[in-house]
């Protein structure tokens, strides 16, 4: 079971000021299973502009979300598997990049880079990971999959994850043809295909780490059911992009392919997460990455759990 201590420090800091700001590593306990949230960079989200369905009076109502230029805080990097001595990546960051804010762009400043530093100060060099799961074909999702490791060795135009397998859904990898508005390249998607190997709805990929497909963000986005100790939790990617979407499933994300079915999605994951036993993992959910969805009479909320 999850550490007794996990559920008690989610009010150890008040979580308006944790809503404000990237997340930092935070780890918990599946059993014998360790999840680890391993930061790369962080990126800025337009409030308005990314949930083009919300108003300016939803976030008059929900001002805790907004940081001090008015955006939201979303932190990039990839959730940590462990299981004795066998590691899993699930998603490879942004990669060694940043890309300032653009006038009109919902998306705001972006960076990464900082994903084989925190690994390594894990135990956990590239070299010790079997294998990267990707939740879907989006640059934030797959940086250091593509992009040449920082090495000053004969092979340092390689990637860093060379030689491990990069597990992608199989509509995702049909569909990476819709990606080039998102800039996909064919030179991406070339440095990635030797090591692509697809995977099916319900696949076990990793001991006790199943695909679940989540398709309306992307063609065939994919979140990743992991179990231990009596619980699991559920890594959905970019199907949830803020905490307010458990409240609120049907703001779809700028960036959805598939608004629609992105927010039929949404809906199933809140009911899924609400379930006994189930934890959440939203990569870019601020500084509340791991939590539970609970009900009440004013509809579900996202309560924050870490170490």
């Amino acid at each position: 079971m999850t550490n007794t201590t996990t559920e008690q420090a989610r009010d150890r800091m008040p979580s308006a000021e944790r809503l404000r700001r990237p997340a930092v590593t935070r780890s918990l306990r599946l059993g014998d299973t360790k999840v680890t949230y391993v930061p790369d960079g962080a990126v800025e989200l337009s409030a308005r502009g990314w949930f083009p369905r919300s108003t300016d009076e939803d976030w008059a109502a929900h001002p805790e979300y907004l940081d001090d230029s008015g955006n939201l805080a979303a932190g990039i990097g990839p959730l940590l598997v462990e299981h004795g001595d066998r590691a899993l990546l699930i998603d490879a960051g942004f990669g060694p990049q940043s890309i300032p804010a653009q006038p009109g762009n919902p998306r705001g400043a972006i960076h990464g880079g900082a994903l084989l530093d925190n690994l390594a100060a894990l135990g956990r060099p590239p070299a010790t990971i079997e294998a990267v799961a990707i939740t879907h074909l989006h640059l934030d999702h797959i940086g250091w999959a593509w992009h040449p490791a920082p090495d000053p060795a004969p092979d340092r135009d390689l990637p860093a994850f060379a030689g491990r397998d990069l597990l992608v859904a199989a509509p995702e990898w049909a569909h990476r043809h819709l990606l080039a508005a998102r800039g996909i390249t064919d030179d991406i998607l070339r440095a990635m295909a030797p090591q692509v190997r697809t995977v099916l709805d319900g696949d076990e990929i990793f001991p006790g780490v199943h695909v679940l497909l989540t398709p309306g963000h992307t063609a065939g986005h994919a979140s990743y059911v992991i179990t231990g100790g009596g619980e699991r939790l559920i890594a959905f990617g970019d199907a949830m992009h803020s905490p307010v979407q458990v409240d609120h499933p049907e703001w779809s994300a700028a960036a959805d392919l598939d608004p629609d079915r992105a927010a039929q999605e949404r809906r199933r994951l809140v009911a899924e997460l609400a379930r006994p036993g189930t934890i959440g993992f939203g990569v870019h959910f601020a500084d509340v990455v791991f939590g539970r969805v609970h009900l009440d009479g004013d509809g579900p909320a996202w309560r924050p759990v870490a170490d």
